[in-house]
C-alpha cells in the first residue's frame, strides 16, 4: 500500500473520484475541497459508496489552510485543485489571470513546500501533479491556462531533480481534453468578466472549447496507478494515444515560421468557431 494520501480539489472532476476510488479500495485517504459545503457532499458520496475517506476543507490559495495540512502524515500528495479561464490573451482582464496563477501554480508549489520538506525528513514521498497536455503544448484560447501549467511543469522538473536525494520521487498526470465540464465551464467564464464588452477581440457568445472531448474513466485509473507507485514514469499522458502528437506538436515550434501578415485565421481559432460545445471524441 503507497501509505496515506492527500488529494486536493478533490470536490469535483478528476480528484473526486480519484479519491473515491482509493477509499473505496481501503487506501488512506484525505479529501481537500476548496469550501465548506463540499465537505458534506462528499462525506455522503463516500458513506454512499461504503468508502471510509477523510474529508477537509483545504483552499490551496489559503496561507492558513496549507499551515493546517503540514500538520498531517501525508506520504503521497496529489495536486489536482485546478481552474482553467478561457479566452484571448489579449481579452482576460487582469483578476482573473492572477486568479489562474494563484490556483494552478502559487498555491500548489506553496503547499508542496512544507511536504516536501516532511517528506525529506522521512527519506520517502512521492508528489504527483495534475498537470495537463496544455502543460507542455498551447492551443487558442487557452493561453492563460496553459501557461500556468507550464509553470507547474517548470516547478515540477525542478523538484524533480532537487528531491531526488532525499528519495522524494516526482510525476506529472497530464490528461488530454475530457469531457468533464472543465472546459467547456473555461469557455464561458467571459460571462464573469467586468471589462468593455466592445474592446474584445472576439465575439464569445459564439466561441466553443475547440477540441472533441474524451470520456475520462482511463484518467482515474491512470491517476490511480502513478499514486500507488504502479508506474515509474515521470510524464503520463492520457489518452497514451496523444502522446504522439503532444510531441509532434511540441517539436513542430523549431521549424515555426512567423505570421505572415497575410490576416489567415488560424485553425483552431476558426474551429473554437465551427465547435459545438461538449463535442465527443469519436
Amino acid at each position: 500500500m503507497a501509505g496515506s494520501m492527500l488529494i486536493t480539489g478533490a470536490g469535483n472532476g478528476f480528484g473526486r473520484e480519484v479519491a473515491l476510488r482509493l477509499a473505496e479500495r481501503d487506501h488512506d485517504v484525505i479529501a481537500g475541497v476548496e469550501v465548506v459545503a463540499q465537505v458534506a457532499d462528499l462525506r455522503a458520496e463516500a458513506a454512499n459508496r461504503g468508502a471510509d475517506l477523510r474529508v477537509e476543507k483545504l483552499d490551496v490559495t489559503d496561507p492558513g489552510d496549507r499551515a493546517k495540512a503540514w500538520s498531517w502524515d501525508v506520504d503521497v500528495l496529489l495536486h489536482n485543485a485546478g481552474t482553467a479561464e478561457g479566452g484571448a490573451v489579449a481579452d482576460i482582464p487582469a483578476e482573473h489571470l492572477r486568479r489562474q496563477f494563484e490556483v494552478n501554480t502559487f498555491g500548489p508549489v506553496l503547499l508542496t513546500q512544507g511536504f516536501a520538506r516532511a517528506m525529506a525528513a522521512k527519506g520517502a514521498g512521492r508528489i504527483v501533479f495534475m498537470s495537463s497536455i496544455a502543460g507542455v503544448i498551447t492551443d487558442a484560447f487557452t493561453g492563460t491556462y496553459s501557461a500556468s501549467k507550464h509553470a507547474l511543469e517548470a516547478f515540477a522538473e525542478a523538484l524533480n531533480q532537487e528531491l531526488a536525494e532525499f528519495g522524494v520521487a516526482i510525476a506529472t498526470v497530464n490528461p488530454g481534453p475530457y469531457l468533464t465540464g472543465f472546459n467547456d465551464t473555461a469557455m464561458e467564464r467571459w460571462k464573469e468578466w467586468r471589462d468593455d464588452p466592445s474592446r474584445r477581440m472576439f465575439d464569445y457568445e459564439n466561441l466553443a472549447f475547440p477540441r472533441k472531448q474524451f470520456d475520462p474513466e482511463p484518467v482515474f485509473e491512470k491517476t490511480i496507478e502513478v499514486l500507488t507507485g504502479g508506474t515509474d514514469r515521470y510524464r503520463n499522458v492520457v489518452p497514451a494515444e496523444m502522446e504522439g502528437p503532444v510531441r509532434t506538436q511540441q517539436d513542430a515550434v523549431w521549424d515555426r515560421k512567423q505570421n505572415d501578415g497575410s490576416g489567415t485565421r488560424g485553425e483552431l481559432v476558426q474551429q473554437a468557431y465551427d465547435m459545438a460545445p461538449a463535442t465527443p471524441a469519436d
